[in-house]
């Protein structure tokens, strides 16, 4: 089983920024790829970025594109996301999530999720 714990979030002024960490535990070796969602109060869940754990292929939703950067410290087991020019629109809990390898195959379906960390982003 993988655990994910996120931090780093907190209240920021529009046009300020954030760096999201989302430290990974357990059996990581399982790990074949790990995303970003937020999720604000009465909307859906959104997704936001995702990294590939075996060839660092990105990705990233419309809306934070070119402003979030999505990326892995190998050594820690842990990825982050560098939040640049927050609009408070954002205001979202963050939730990072893995996905799993499932008898040496990922499925593309995300296994495990964190708790998430709350960003407030105010006018």
């Amino acid at each position: 089983q993988v655990q994910l714990v996120e931090s780093g979030g907190g209240l920021v002024q529009a046009g300020g920024s954030l760096r999201l960490s989302c430290a990974a535990s357990g059996r990581t070796n399982n790990i074949y790829g790990m995303a970003w969602f937020r999720q604000a109060p009465g909307k859906e869940r959104e997704f936001v970025a995702t990294l590939n754990w075996y060839n660092g292929r990105t990705s990233y939703a419309d809306s934070v594109k070119g402003r979030f950067t999505i990326s892995r410290d190998n050594g820690k087991n842990t990825q982050y996301l560098q939040m640049n020019s927050l609009k408070p629109e954002e205001t979202a809990l963050y939730q990072c999530a893995a996905d799993l390898l499932h008898m040496g195959v990922a499925d593309g379906r995300y296994d495990t999720w964190g708790q998430g960390t709350q960003v407030t982003v105010s006018s």
